[in-house]
């Protein structure tokens, strides 16, 4: 194999795709990038046997062929290398070799043959949602997904198409995300399905905010393909909770705050916050929101907010991070607040089909 590549794509192509390979494994292959060079273009792949990433890349192909390098050596050397071109030739003993002016590197690889096959972008179904639009709407959610090994069917977003229309969902028992677009699908095509978490992370980091997205569901598989990449990721098993039953039906009060001016104020009071004391005070009275946290042994914050409500007073206790997870995620200027007592869950809306139901904290 022979090919020559500029630094800049070469180096572009290996972010994309070296996220996924993890430090240590019982494989040493899976610490290799599957380097593939075929007419004009270099396709790099890597996998941990339950997510696969792939980019192709545009260079100059002499001879066509495969090997696998070790990912993150070929980055580090990729890295501190000058800008230009770069050669990459390949002995049939898997030994790399790296020029660019007056640098030159050998790196032993492995065959390909061990390097499980990627996966295809085919199914019998294909949902087209725009890069930006699913990137957003993970952005909206993933923050409440569970990090409970215990509690696996929640460490993850939903994806369902129903209705014509995506909803994503991420919960962790005590607060949830949702998120609605309406999207042209077949009847015939509508699915549930659970994306783990390290797919969330790596769709969020490699999506474009525009651009066509192909999304494949096929057995327990799915694929997104959009641009010069292919993500492949295996879904977790299981059936998602029905998170319809935990939203209240009816709040009866409703509160318009300014975004920023409640993020700004609850970042402030968190700081007084300890791992066994973070329950955050909320007293919506006229037209004045009291955000009040006490910590035994530490001391006491108060923020107070100019706020249009009129109102019976409520008192309710929140964890303040779960409060300010949702406001850093939008963009909205203002936001709405519905609540009915102390002891029943706050609802987070604003003007689009987003919502958060936040479980209150009891405090003495």
């Amino acid at each position: 194999m022979k090919l020559t590549v500029t630094k800049a794509a070469l180096l572009e192509g290996l972010q994309t795709v070296q996220n996924v390979v993890g430090i240590r494994t019982t494989l040493p292959i899976l610490l290799n990038v599957l380097v593939t060079a075929e007419k004009n273009k270099v396709l790099l792949t890597t996998t941990d046997l339950d997510l696969t990433v792939r980019c192709s890349l545009e260079a100059q192909v002499a001879k066509a062929g495969s090997t696998t390098i070790p990912v993150r050596r070929l980055f580090s050397i990729i890295r501190e290398l000058p800008e230009g071109d770069i050669e990459i030739t390949v002995d049939e003993k898997d030994v790399a070799t790296v020029t660019s002016g007056s640098s030159f590197f050998k790196i032993i690889g492995l065959s390909e043959d061990e390097f499980p096959p990627a996966p295809k972008a085919d199914g019998k179904y294909v949902y087209h949602v725009e890069q930006g639009v699913l990137k957003e709407m993970l952005k909206k959610t993933s923050y409440a997904a569970s990090a409970d090994e215990t509690r696996f069917v929640l460490n993850g977003c939903l994806l369902s198409f129903k209705e014509g229309k995506l909803t994503v969902v991420a919960t962790d028992g005590r607060r949830l995300a949702l998120v609605e677009q309406e999207v042209e699908f077949p009847k015939e095509a509508e699915s549930d399905f659970i994306l783990p978490t390290k797919t969330v992370n790596e769709l969020l980091r490699i999506l474009k905010d525009e651009g066509e997205l192909k999304t494949y569901k096929k057995d327990n598989q799915i694929v997104f393909e959009f641009g010069d990449v292919l993500i492949a990721s295996k879904l977790v098993e299981g059936t998602y909770p029905n998170y319809r039953q935990v939203i209240p039906g009816h709040c009866e009060e409703r509160v318009t705050i300014e975004r920023e001016a409640l993020f700004s104020a609850l970042r402030r009071v968190a700081l007084l916050t300890t791992d066994k004391s973070n329950a955050t005070k909320l007293t919506f009275g006229k037209n004045k929101l009291v955000i009040l946290m006490t910590t035994p042994d530490v001391g006491e914050a108060r923020e107070t907010l100019p706020i249009k409500y009129t109102g019976k007073e409520i008192s309710v206790a929140f964890n303040p991070e779960f409060m300010m997870d949702p406001l850093r995620a939008l963009a909205n200027d203002e936001i709405f607040i519905e609540l009915t007592d102390d002891l029943s869950p706050g609802v987070i809306k604003c003007d689009m089909p987003f919502l958060y139901v936040i479980m209150p904290m009891r405090i003495s």
